[in-house]
């Protein structure tokens, strides 16, 4: 056999057997979170709420051919996703139920750009992910029905896959934390201000030194987090902070599953085993304990790779690559991201603004002489008008569907201007749209929009 060449002998360490119990239990907190989620979605009204009652949905660029089912259809696709949250957890026709709860998930993710939240994305990405993780090998009622799937043990790459997925989220929303207004301590400032009447730790939430240890212990988290859950002398104690810290965000701030998400998800840092010795230990002693994940420096696969390998490989760094690229995409574009929101959606910016605005349209037909102002208001939503109000796309959008409804009344030549005032992290509203730019002729494109305008005024001091 010819010597395995530098590159080869790190591509060996991808396809290395290691304990199949770490994705094992990835799989059942993976269901079981997805269908907590599913519940409270019937629990809290909120299927009729966002996808019934509104006449209007905001779509994702290149989306725009997505539609709620008509009806009650919606009550039955998340019906459908509860189902498959639990064949997922089961393991039960696995391939299946996996890549319909990604369709599934998805279809409602770009159902409603008003909703997008990041937690949201993550589940796209993550229920992608392990339709092609063989987490059904074992504990499955897969595995009981085919005893020639079953196996303890996975090839390296699938766990690493996972954790690269979350220490991408880590540090990406880290990086982002590295601007001028989260390193005075904005929003958070105004965040805590909000929450004084806390019991406990609210009498502090005003003071400066409490704010800076959330905007800078947030920060200082989501960069290092990673590195330090890598190393085996840190990682017990990076996973505390993981626990306190997402425990914090969970009892502060309203972002749903995320938080107990995250602390599931960053459980697979510990060695692919401690699921299964976790089990083990509670039934005491079982005797020789096996091992199944190699020692550092240990390569338990050595043969030179073969085309599907190599096929793998391809395509693990074609996935890692765009899931690297894509956070960066903000810096193409001029401005402050924060204001401009352009290339801010699926860059891991979490909890990073606090934006507050008030948009009204002006329409008019010069031909027809007429003028009229339109208040959102009458035809969207609050969290939809609210959201709508600070982000320039939806803005656009909003535009268009106004001009679309007035053509329909037979008006031609109908223009449409937006005067939108916004405050962002606590400073003084301004100007977010050119109040004399027709956006009805302006096209929907992922260029620079030079009708946004500047952000201008400076942060304000703190007292």
């Amino acid at each position: 056999m010819p010597p395995l060449g530098n590159l080869d002998r790190i591509w060996n360490r991808l396809f290395t057997p290691i304990d199949i119990a770490s994705l094992v239990y990835f799989r059942i907190a993976f269901g079981a979170i997805m269908l907590w989620e599913v519940y409270r979605y019937f629990d809290h009204g909120w299927i009729k709420r966002y996808w019934i009652d509104p006449e209007f949905h905001f779509t994702f660029y290149g989306f725009a051919w997505v539609r709620p089912w008509p009806g009650d259809g919606m009550y039955l696709h998340f019906l459908v996703l509860g189902g498959l949250a639990i064949l997922i957890m089961l393991g039960l026709w696995y391939r299946v139920s996996t890549l319909l709860f990604f369709l599934g998930f998805t279809y409602v993710f770009l159902l409603e750009k008003a909703r997008y939240l990041n937690h949201f994305y993550l589940i796209c990405l993550i229920s992608f992910l392990i339709i092609f993780i063989p987490a059904h090998r074992a504990f499955s009622i897969d595995a009981r029905r085919r005893p020639a799937l079953r196996s303890d043990t996975a090839e390296a790459w699938t766990l690493w896959l996972l954790r690269a997925q979350i220490g991408i989220v880590y540090f990406y929303g880290g990086l982002a934390k590295l601007n001028w207004d989260w390193l005075r301590g904005e929003p958070m400032r105004m965040w805590l201000a909000k929450r004084s009447g806390y019991p406990l730790l609210g009498q502090f939430f005003e003071e400066e030194w409490m704010v800076y240890l959330f905007s800078y212990g947030g920060l200082l988290i989501d960069l290092l987090v990673v590195p330090f859950l890598l190393w085996r002398k840190t990682r017990p104690f990076a996973f505390v902070f993981v626990i306190v810290f997402n425990l914090t965000n969970a009892w502060l701030f309203s972002i749903g599953i995320f938080p107990w998400f995250m602390i599931a998800a960053t459980a697979i840092f510990f060695p692919a085993d401690w699921p299964r010795r976790l089990f083990e230990l509670s039934r005491g002693p079982s005797g020789q304990q096996r091992k199944t994940e190699p020692q550092y420096g240990e390569v338990a696969y050595s043969a030179p790779l073969h085309p599907r390998q190599y096929a793998t490989v391809g395509l693990l760094g074609i996935y890692l690559a765009i899931q690297l690229l894509v956070p960066l995409r903000h810096y193409l574009y001029p401005g402050n991201v924060s204001w401009t929101e352009e290339g801010h959606n699926f860059s891991w910016h979490m909890k990073l603004r606090g934006k507050r605005g008030r948009a009204l349209f002006f329409v008019t037909d010069p031909v027809k002489n007429m003028r009229e102002i339109v208040d959102p208001g009458d035809y969207l939503t609050s969290r939809q008008e609210r959201k709508m109000s600070t982000r320039p796309d939806m803005i656009l959008q909003f535009s268009h569907h106004i001009a679309n409804e007035m053509r329909k009344e037979g008006y031609e030549q109908v223009e449409v201007r937006a005067k939108v005032r916004v405050s962002l992290n606590g400073r003084k509203p301004q100007l977010l749209i050119d109040p004399t730019v027709d956006l009805a002729a302006q096209p929907r494109t992922l260029m620079p929009a030079p009708w946004i305008t500047r952000l201008k005024e400076p942060l304000r001091t703190p007292k």
